[in-house]
């Protein structure tokens, strides 16, 4: 068989506002500024991956890749994506890990997977394990932390009334009493057969998340996302020590090893991989796998459209999280019926991009060849 070959690679940025406005406990999002990047391969196949940042940054992942990254993979057989992968990770080993490489790594290594799937003619939660073909469905479209408790009701009663299964609420305001009585408001306006999730994004200090835990008790949470510093390992076990509401982590990791540090101390109950932020779709199935091993559930943070088929991949994955963010460059939308997302069926990635509106809206556009 005639072995295929990267034979250019375009970069683009393209900066999309959020429908609406979005606030947590440490920050809003300005604007998703998307990178893509398209291998055009040997085969005629061309493939596209992506990533993101909520509003800094982006021009320093292009750089990244234009600079460092694309001109080694020139030439390359895309179907090696492990040893792509790996190259390309030690070769800015200087810069990992962290965000701005993982950003990089995963425009990549989501590239590299549309174009496996392509090539095989297999929609990619099929080729990935095809676990399960449909997975249930959450918003956090309407819980941003600037919203009233009578806002917070309303929206989340209409994604009730909608087919959402749970919703997530942003906690973190100045009081605990605060947090507590937007919470209660909405439990008791939903009643007790829908999930509500919570998300602290990294607000708080150890002392008084304890203390948020304990006055959150008998809300029946999904879970406690994100209650501090990401890099505090020993914190959160010691949270779920004092708490019997599942404690939630991963959005702001970027390597399956500091996911391997949370489960072997037993500092989380659910694991929240970010395709975009751990590197790709490569680490991304890693880390599930390894929690599947710690019988610890997947349900992860944002990118739904790509999550959905990664979430059907595998047999651990609980939850994808709604939050539209490709309409505005997209064709395709996913398939949501009746509380549930379902893969798409279309070979690769399943996303249908609409090259005129990415070409609208680009911040800049670079090609890369021999």
């Amino acid at each position: 068989m005639t072995s295929v070959t990267i034979d250019r690679v375009h970069l683009r940025q393209v900066n999309l506002p959020p429908k609406v406005v979005r606030t947590d406990a440490i920050q809003s999002f300005v604007t998703q500024e998307t990178i893509l990047l398209t291998l055009v391969c040997s085969d005629g196949i061309q493939a596209t991956g992506y990533a993101y940042t909520i509003g800094t940054g982006g021009s320093s992942v292009v750089a990244l890749l234009k600079d460092h990254l694309v001109p080694r993979l020139i030439g390359k057989n895309p179907v090696h994506v492990e040893a792509i992968w790996k190259d390309l990770f030690f070769h800015t080993h200087a810069t990992a890990v962290g965000a701005m490489t993982s950003l990089a790594l995963a425009c990549v290594d989501t590239a590299l997977w549309d174009w496996r799937a392509q090539s095989q003619q297999l929609p990619l939660w099929q080729l990935l394990g095809g676990a399960q073909s449909k997975v249930p469905l959450y918003t956090t479209e309407g819980g941003w932390l600037h919203l009233s408790p009578e806002e917070l009701v309303a929206q989340t009663l209409q994604a009730k009334a909608d087919g959402f299964k749970g919703a997530k609420i942003k906690i973190g305001r100045p009081h605990v009493s605060e947090d507590v009585a937007r919470l209660s408001a909405v439990r008791n306006a939903v009643g007790p057969a829908f999930d509500i999730m919570t998300d602290a994004n990294q607000g708080f200090h150890r002392a008084e998340v304890v203390r948020r835990a304990k006055a959150f008790e008998g809300l029946d949470l999904a879970w406690l996302e994100e209650p501090m510093p990401a890099e505090d390992v020993s914190g959160h076990r010691h949270l779920r020590e004092h708490t019997p509401i599942p404690v939630a982590v991963g959005e702001s990791m970027y390597h399956p090893m500091q996911f391997r540090e949370y489960l072997e101390q037993g500092a989380c109950s659910v694991v929240q991989p970010d395709v975009a932020r751990i590197g790709g779709i490569t680490p991304w199935i890693k880390t599930a796998h390894l929690a599947e091993t710690f019988d610890v559930p997947v349900c992860p943070h944002f990118l739904m459209e790509l999550h959905v088929s990664l979430c059907a991949a595998v047999p651990n994955a609980t939850w994808v999280e709604y939050i539209p963010q490709l309409d505005d460059i997209t064709h395709s939308r996913m398939k949501v019926k009746d509380g549930f997302a379902y893969p798409p069926d279309t070979p690769g990635l399943g996303i249908e991009w609409d090259w005129q509106a990415i070409d609208q809206r680009q911040e800049n556009h670079l090609e890369i060849k021999a």
